[in-house]
C-alpha cells in the first residue's frame, strides 16, 4: 500500500499519521502462512515521495524476511526438530485460540501411541536411538497422510502423537481411530519401519474452555493406556475408569500423613476359635482407614495399592508395631491369646526384618509364642534367599508363621513340604458354601487330611452359619474365624466379646 502524500489522500488527511506531520507512507503486510496478517513493514517521511517498482519489491523482500524471523521466533520451541511437526507446546496455544474463536464448542482428541511406552528402553537398548528416530519420522508422515494435510499433528514425544478432530458418534470416532492404526499396521507389512509396531489409539472428547490442556491430553493418554490393556485398538475415555485410577492416585498419596495421623490408621481384631471346645484361641489384626474425605476404606481397596510401592515396608512396620503392642497389653492383662498379623512379601526380603521384629516383641514384652506371622503362599513361594533366612530366623526364636489364603495359589506337596511353617489357613472361597457344595467340602477335606499329615495346624476363614461351623467339626478343622463367630472388634469391644460377663 503506498499513499504518496496523507494530506492529499480524502482518507488519510485526518490521520494519526497526517497530523503527527507524517506525508508519505508505503507498507507491506506482515502475513503469516495461515493467513493472519500481524501488521506491516512501513516506509515513513515528512514530505510526499513516490516509490519505484523496484524500491517496492524491496519493501515487500523486507517484510518477508521480518516474517521470517517472526515465525522463526514463534517456532522456537514450538516444532520438534525431528518431525518438523508441531510439538506439546503448539497443541496448547492453538487450544487457546480455538477457546477464544469457539468457546464451547465440543472437539475430539486422538492420541496414536505407535509403541508401547513400556518397550521403549528395551528397543533403544537392542536397537539404538537411530532406529526409534527413523520409526517415529515414518510414523509421522504415515499419519499426516492419513489424516489430510488440511489437518493439523502434533507430536507429544516419544512415538506419540495427538490430534484433533470434530466430534462425532462414538461409533464413528472409533472407525477413524481403527483406520489410523490400519495405517500404521500397513507400514509393518510393507516394511517401511524397523521395529513390529503395536499401535494404539485413546479418543477423548472435550468442551473448548471447559478442560485444561494437560487434562485433554491425560484423558487420551487414559484411553490409550485402557484400550491397550484390554487389548483393543482403540479407546474412548471413560470417566468411570479415570475416577478410579483418580481415586487410587489420592490414596497412594495420603498413605504418608496417614502413617503419621493417628486419627486415620486403626487395627481391629477378628476373634479365632478352637472347633473342639469354642474356646477363643487368638485373633488376627486386621488394618482398617478412615480417611478424611473418602472415609473408612476397605483393606481390599488400599492394601493391593500399597503392596507394590516403597510404601510398603513403613506400612507393615506401623502394623507390627500397633499390634506388638496391643497383644503385649493383653498379655500383660494374663490373656493367653496367639494375635496373628500379615506380612508382605516385600518386608520378607528385608535383611533386618526378624531381628527388628524380635526386638519390638522384647521392647513391648510380649512372648514370642504369642505371635503368629501371617504369609500368602504367592509370597512364600517367591522367597529368595534373604526371606528364607528371616523365617528361619523367625522359627527359630519360636514366632510361628502361618500360610494365609490357603488352596488359592500354589499349593502343591511339594511346596508344602518345603515351607517352614506351623499353621494353614483355608481361603473363605472353600469355606463359605461347604454345607451345600459337596465339591468344596472333598476340597476342604482332602487340605485339612494333607495339612494334618504334614503337620500343619488348619484353620477355616469366613466361616458365616452354623452348617458350616458343624460341617468343619465333622471333617476334623482345629480352628475356625468369620461372621459367625465375630466381625473384626476394636480392642474394647474385642474384650468385652472375650469376657461377657
Amino acid at each position: 500500500m503506498v499513499i504518496p502524500d496523507l494530506l492529499a489522500s480524502d482518507c488519510y488527511r485526518n490521520s494519526y499519521l497526517a497530523k503527527s506531520g507524517i506525508r508519505f507512507y508505503a507498507g507491506a503486510p506482515l502475513v503469516t502462512r495461515e493467513g493472519h496478517t500481524l501488521g506491516a513493514m512501513c516506509v515513513l517521511d515528512t514530505q510526499p515521495n513516490e516509490l519505484s517498482e523496484q524500491e517496492q519489491t524491496m519493501l515487500r523482500d523486507l517484510a518477508a524476511m521480518v516474517m521470517a524471523q517472526i515465525e522463526l521466533q514463534h517456532a522456537f520451541g514450538r516444532v520438534d526438530p525431528l518431525t518438523g511437526l508441531s510439538n506439546r507446546n503448539q497443541f496448547a496455544e492453538d487450544l487457546q485460540d480455538m477457546q477464544r474463536d469457539s468457546p464451547h464448542e465440543w472437539r475430539v482428541a486422538l492420541l496414536t501411541e505407535v509403541v508401547d511406552v513400556s518397550e521403549i528402553s528395551a528397543l533403544h537398548r537392542t536397537l539404538g536411538p537411530a532406529y526409534l528416530d527413523e520409526l517415529v519420522r515414518v510414523s509421522a508422515r504415515c499419519l499426516q497422510q492419513a489424516i489430510g494435510s488440511g489437518m493439523k499433528i502434533y507430536h507429544l514425544g516419544g512415538c506419540q502423537f495427538v490430534h484433533l478432530v470434530n466430534h462425532a458418534s462414538d461409533t464413528h470416532l472409533l472407525q477413524e481411530a481403527l483406520r489410523l492404526r490400519q495405517a500404521l499396521l500397513a507400514l509393518e507389512s510393507a516394511r517401511a519401519v524397523p521395529v513390529l509396531v503395536r499401535p494404539t489409539v485413546g479418543i477423548a472428547p472435550f468442551c473448548l474452555g471447559k478442560i485444561a490442556t494437560v487434562d485433554i491430553l491425560r484423558s487420551a493418554y487414559a484411553a490409550c493406556l485402557d484400550a491397550r490393556q484390554a487389548r483393543r485398538g482403540a479407546g474412548l475415555f471413560s470417566s468411570e475408569l479415570d475416577a478410579d485410577y483418580q481415586r487410587r492416585y489420592m490414596l497412594l498419596n495420603d498413605i504418608g500423613r496417614a502413617l503419621e495421623n493417628e486419627d486415620e490408621l486403626y487395627l481391629v481384631f477378628q476373634p479365632r476359635v478352637r472347633l473342639d471346645s469354642g474356646e477363643c484361641s487368638g485373633a488376627e489384626a486386621l488394618l482398617r482407614w478412615r480417611h478424611p474425605v473418602l472415609g473408612d476404606l476397605s483393606p481390599d481397596e488400599f492394601i493391593p495399592l500399597i503392596e507394590h510401592t516403597p510404601m510398603a515396608r513403613p506400612f507393615t512396620q506401623w502394623v507390627l508395631r500397633h499390634t506388638v503392642s496391643q497383644a503385649a497389653a493383653w498379655h500383660r492383662q494374663g490373656e493367653t491369646l496367639q494375635i496373628s498379623v500379615n506380612v508382605s512379601a516385600t518386608n520378607l526380603e528385608e535383611e533386618h526384618f526378624a531381628l527388628q521384629l524380635l526386638g519390638e516383641m522384647a521392647h513391648m514384652g510380649l512372648p514370642r509364642a504369642n505371635l503368629e506371622v501371617e504369609l500368602t503362599e504367592s509370597a512364600l513361594v517367591s522367597q529368595g534367599d534373604v526371606a528364607t533366612d528371616q523365617l528361619k530366623a523367625l522359627i527359630s526364636a519360636g514366632v510361628r508363621i502361618a500360610i494365609d489364603d490357603f488352596g488359592t495359589g500354589y499349593s502343591s506337596l511339594s511346596y508344602l513340604h518345603e515351607i517352614p511353617a506351623h499353621t494353614v489357613k483355608i481361603d473363605r472361597l472353600f469355606i463359605t458354601h461347604l454345607d451345600s457344595d459337596e465339591r468344596a467340602a472333598t476340597l476342604v477335606n482332602s487340605m485339612i487330611l494333607m495339612a494334618h499329615d504334614l503337620g500343619y495346624r488348619v484353620v477355616a476363614e469366613g466361616v458365616e452359619s452354623d452348617a458350616v461351623y458343624r460341617r468343619l467339626v465333622q471333617l476334623g478343622c482345629d480352628e475356625a474365624q468369620g461372621y459367625l463367630i465375630a466381625k473384626p472388634l476394636s480392642p474394647a469391644a474385642f474384650e468385652k466379646w472375650l469376657h461377657p460377663g
